[in-house]
C-alpha cells in the first residue's frame, strides 16, 4: 500500500499576507487539525518554488509586479513550491496532498483574481513536462468555480485534459466525472484542483463530505487504470471552516 504524502508547511498557517477568503485565520488549521491527527498520512515539508519554475507558466511582467508585496510573493513562491513537491511525490508513484495558500486556478499568465497568486497546478505539470519526465495529464477541478487559470495557462498543451464538472447535484456530478475518464486509455499523470467550496454547506451547494470521499476514490481507481497510480492533489477553494477539515480528510481517504 502506497501512504499518502500530505505537502505541508507551517507558514501557511500565517494569515497576514492578504486579506481575502483564503488567507482567513483558522482555514489550514481546520485542514491540519484533522489531517495531523493519526489518520495514517505522512507529512513532508516543501520549499519555496523557483522563479524558472514559475516563469514556465507567468509573464516574467506578472512575475516582478506580484513581487511588489514581499509577503504575498513569498507565501505565493511557497505554495507553488508545494505543488511542485506533491506533483514529484505522485509521479514517484506515492498520492500526495498539497495543503497550500494562496490557491492558482484563477491566475493566468499575465493576471490573477478569486484569491489566487501564481496557477499552482500549471506550474507542477509544466516542470513535469519540461524535466520531460511527462507527455500528458488529466486534471479534475472540482472546485465550484471553473479553474480559468489553469485552462488558460495549459491550452496549448493537447496532451493536457482539464476538466471541471458542471453537474447541479452530486449524483450527477459522479456520473460526469465517471463518464468523461472510463473513455480515456492512458496518460502519464493525474492532477486533482481540490476546491471544497463544492460542499452543500459552502457557496457550491452541491457535494456531500462523503461524495468528496467518492471523488478521491475514482480518481485512485482512474490513475490506477491509466496512469500507474501516478496521481496528486493540490488545496484550491473551502470556506466553511466548521466542516472543511472533515472534507478534506475524506477526499484524502479516498484518493490514497
Amino acid at each position: 500500500m502506497n501512504f499518502m504524502k500530505i505537502v505541508f508547511h507551517e507558514k501557511f498557517y500565517e494569515s497576514d499576507y492578504a486579506n481575502d477568503g483564503a488567507s482567513v485565520p483558522g482555514r489550514l488549521e481546520s485542514i491540519m487539525s484533522v489531517l495531523d491527527s493519526g489518520n495514517g498520512f505522512e507529512m513532508v515539508r516543501p520549499d519555496r518554488a523557483r522563479e524558472v519554475d514559475v516563469l514556465l507558466a507567468h509573464d516574467p511582467a506578472y512575475v516582478q509586479a506580484v513581487k511588489s508585496n514581499a509577503k504575498r510573493y513569498n507565501m505565493a513562491m511557497l505554495s507553488a513550491g508545494a505543488a511542485i513537491l506533491a506533483a514529484e511525490i505522485g509521479m514517484a508513484g506515492d498520492p500526495a496532498f498539497a495543503c497550500l495558500r494562496p490557491p492558482g486556478h484563477h491566475a493566468s499568465c499575465e493576471s490573477s483574481w478569486g484569491y489566487c497568486v501564481f496557477c499552482n497546478m500549471a506550474i507542477a505539470l509544466l516542470k513535469l513536462k519540461a524535466n520531460k519526465m511527462i507527455n500528458s495529464a488529466f486534471v479534475l477541478d472540482f472546485d465550484a468555480h471553473t479553474g480559468d487559470g489553469t485552462k488558460a495557462v495549459l491550452s496549448n498543451w493537447n496532451e493536457c485534459r482539464i476538466v471541471n464538472p458542471y453537474a447541479e447535484n452530486g449524483k450527477l456530478y459522479m456520473t460526469e466525472i465517471d463518464g468523461i475518464t472510463k473513455n480515456i486509455s492512458s496518460v502519464d499523470i493525474i492532477g486533482v484542483c481540490a476546491g471544497f467550496d463544492s460542499y452543500e454547506k459552502d457557496v457550491g451547494k452541491k457535494l456531500s463530505t462523503f461524495e468528496f470521499y467518492v471523488i478521491g476514490d475514482l480518481m485512485k481507481r482512474f490513475a490506477k487504470r491509466v496512469a500507474n497510480g501516478r496521481r496528486f492533489a493540490i488545496l484550491e477553494g473551502g470556506y466553511y471552516l466548521p466542516d472543511l477539515g472533515k472534507n478534506v480528510l475524506s477526499f484524502c481517504q479516498g484518493f490514497q
